[in-house]
């Protein structure tokens, strides 16, 4: 039996089509179902983190994380008397019953008495552009950039609570990158291309099945002299 023109790359081109499909429908769910479970994507403001993270990075936060906040972590911050429209990204750095202080010109920010280790900043020689002293009240935080001469933060807002915001205001706090997230990432980009070639594949049939009944409709080529 004679094989069609063009039947080898239809098959492949049907293959590769429905793996692309299948694959990009299972992403969507694995997605749906990890952002389901607690984590959310989000784009980095400002600068105000760099060197962590700088303006237009994806961070990954885990969602409702305000009772499990402490000191150090890096938390996702609903705070509408400073940025109306929004959320900001900054670091915790006090929580209640803490002091926090600087004088300008210390070398270190204070935390209850204890000069507070900070691997973190962009400028270790900045650890703050202006003096204060709070005590942190119960349920509150105190919340820094680790770009400290580019972060309009707590140590900046003294005057509205003492520059604290609520615990209840955090949304979520960083996290590295879930497995999940960067797995179904490849397995999509994966499935993008395996659609795309199936599709290349599928018009690559087409055109060679019209070419074969072009060829196979012509009328045979006539001699240029009568044969005797």
């Amino acid at each position: 039996m004679e094989r069609r023109p063009g039947r080898r790359l239809g098959i492949w081109a049907m293959v590769l089509l429905v793996l692309g499909g299948v694959l990009f429908l299972g992403v969507t769910v694995t997605t749906a179902v990890l952002v389901g479970d607690g984590f959310t994507v989000r784009s980095v403001p400002s600068d105000s983190m760099d060197p962590t993270y700088r303006r237009g990075d994806t961070a990954y936060f885990t969602v409702g994380a305000g009772k499990g906040v402490r000191r150090g972590d890096v938390a996702l911050i609903s705070a509408p008397s400073w940025v109306p429209e929004g959320d900001i990204v900054k670091r915790v750095v006090a929580l209640g019953g803490d002091r926090i202080s600087y004088r300008v010109g210390d070398r270190a920010v204070m935390l209850n008495g204890v000069p507070l280790t900070e691997p973190y900043l962009k400028d270790p020689a900045t650890p703050a552009t202006a003096s204060f002293d709070v005590t942190v009240p119960e349920g509150r935080m105190f919340v820094m950039g680790d770009n400290r001469g580019n972060s309009y933060d707590s140590h900046l807002r003294i005057s509205d609570h003492n520059g604290t915001l609520p615990v209840s205001a955090v949304r979520g706090k960083a996290v590295a990158a879930p497995v999940g997230f960067m797995a179904s990432g490849a397995v999509g980009l994966f499935g993008i291309l395996s659609f795309l070639v199936g599709g290349g594949l599928g018009i690559a049939a087409l055109v060679v099945r019209r070419k074969a009944r072009r060829g196979q409709g012509a009328a045979p080529p006539q001699a240029a002299w009568p044969l005797a």
